[in-house]
């Protein structure tokens, strides 16, 4: 089992490595899980190498080859306050419609509503015969739904273009939690909430998105992130 801190660096190396083709530098690592030191990188990789998740090159700098992902949900890192999605990783299949429950309990099907995209309400995009399994342990209470992600704004929170988030249906969220938000009725994000003020804003985790903000009549919530499915 992966610590914490293991599991954020290995996530962040997957990132690093499926965006730039390289590995990130120590420093880089230090200052993405916010360590004061790169003594601590040092250990958390060669924990990692010792547990086969990853490998280090030989005779080549700043290369780290990942041998595996753990099979275990993971927290991202993530540099903001608020919720941090579980990851639940392998195949993921659509489910036939009809029961909400799989055959063992162990899972549940909730409708899958396309891909998350600008100027498309969310209502518009549900497909009444596609639907998603997705393991219960990571539902609460109440209604859930499925959205497939459109884009890399989200990123640095761990949440990649393909992937299928998992979202609690709600109409108010804590500040600093991951939401589904409709702006002017007609434009559908999935952002971090910051309430600044009287104002609403709309934080991407992509330095190269800028944060959007908002009078609150503007920016209606449909939901909060509860988890995350990828393929791998």
């Amino acid at each position: 089992m992966l610590t914490r801190k293991q599991h954020e660096l290995l996530l962040f190396i997957h990132l690093r490595l499926s965006e730039q083709g390289v590995s990130p530098s120590f420093d880089e690592m230090k200052d993405a899980l916010k360590l004061k030191s790169k003594s601590g990188i040092h250990r958390l990789i060669t924990g990692l190498e010792e547990r086969g998740f990853i490998r280090r090159l030989p005779h080549r700098a700043r290369a780290l080859e990942i041998l595996q992902m753990p099979e275990s949900a993971v927290r991202p890192a993530d540099g903001g306050s608020g919720f941090a999605p579980k990851v639940i990783q392998g195949n993921f299949g659509n489910a036939l419609p009809g029961a909400s429950v799989a055959q063992a309990s162990e899972s549940v099907q909730l409708p899958l509503y396309g891909r998350i995209a600008a100027g498309t309400p969310i209502e518009a995009l549900r497909d009444e015969e596609d639907f998603v399994d997705v393991p219960a342990t990571i539902l609460g209470t109440g209604e859930h739904y499925a959205l497939e992600v459109d884009g890399d704004s989200m990123i640095e929170a761990g949440i990649l273009d393909g992937d299928t988030v998992v979202v609690a249906r709600a109409d108010t969220a804590e500040n600093g939690t991951i939401v589904v938000a409709l702006v002017d009725g007609r434009e559908v994000t999935l952002k971090r909430l910051r309430r600044k003020g009287g104002a609403i804003a709309l934080e991407p985790a992509n330095k190269s998105y800028e944060t959007r903000i908002f009078p609150p009549e503007r920016v209606k919530i449909q939901g909060r992130l509860v988890g995350l499915l990828r393929r791998y």
